[in-house]
């Protein structure tokens, strides 16, 4: 017959107590701190966005790098490339035309048509500007006020392009986009304008949207 195992009993006649192993303790973040770190960990995502504007990223990557061999020079001796050549109606001297105009220095748009403001509500619109090709730089920013659709504006409160865009638009077909290197004479000069720092070179962008011939107006 099997013996069954020896239990040990202790003086009281009850089995001695197991040593039960202590958990392990560990410091517990305080309720503030944890949960300011999960909003961090939500809002990364957020905040590369805001950092790296998906938009902004596939513009720059699909910017074609131009060769320089492949600018074309002015009369007056300003370099520029046509993007696109556009198929309307021709901008002659002396047309009244309407562009659209960015001038980038260094990545960053200094200088935009696109952001014109609106003095009924300081709006700002993508508001086309309009001038006359070959005309003496800044004469239109004289007019007075016109009520457009979208509100109150003046030539005035509208940025203020280089000179290099009153003549290096003629030839340019409607619908036609151009690139221009400006240089500081043709440019802001030694006063500079916004990001763009004084005795600067930079890049100007026009897009001609309307053109006014002179026997029409």
């Amino acid at each position: 017959m099997a013996s069954s195992p020896a239990v040990a009993i202790s003086a009281g006649g009850a089995p001695p107590q197991r040593r039960r192993s202590r958990p392990e303790t560990t410091a517990a973040l305080p309720t503030s701190v944890a949960r300011r770190d999960a909003l961090l960990l939500c809002a990364a995502p957020l905040l590369a966005l805001k950092l790296a504007p998906p938009a902004a990223a596939r513009e720059r990557r699909s910017r074609k790098v131009i060769p320089s061999e492949d600018y074309l020079t002015g009369p007056d001796g300003l370099k520029y490339y046509d993007l696109l050549p556009g198929n309307g109606a021709v901008a002659e001297a002396g047309a009244t035309v309407q562009v659209h105009f960015d001038c980038v220095y260094r990545g960053v748009t200094a200088v935009s048509s696109r952001e014109s403001k609106l003095l009924a509500g300081n709006r700002i619109i993508a508001q086309p500007y309009e001038f006359t090709v070959g005309a003496t730089p800044g004469k239109e920013r004289k007019r007075d006020f016109v009520d457009k659709a979208n509100g109150l504006f003046s030539a005035q409160a509208a940025p203020k392009p280089p000179a290099a865009m009153y003549k290096i638009t003629e030839g340019m077909r409607v619908g036609g986009k151009r690139t221009v290197i400006v240089t500081p004479e043709a440019g802001y000069g030694q006063r500079g304008m916004n990001e763009i720092p004084p005795g600067a070179t930079f890049e100007l962008n026009v897009e001609l949207l309307e053109v006014v011939s002179p026997a029409s107006k």
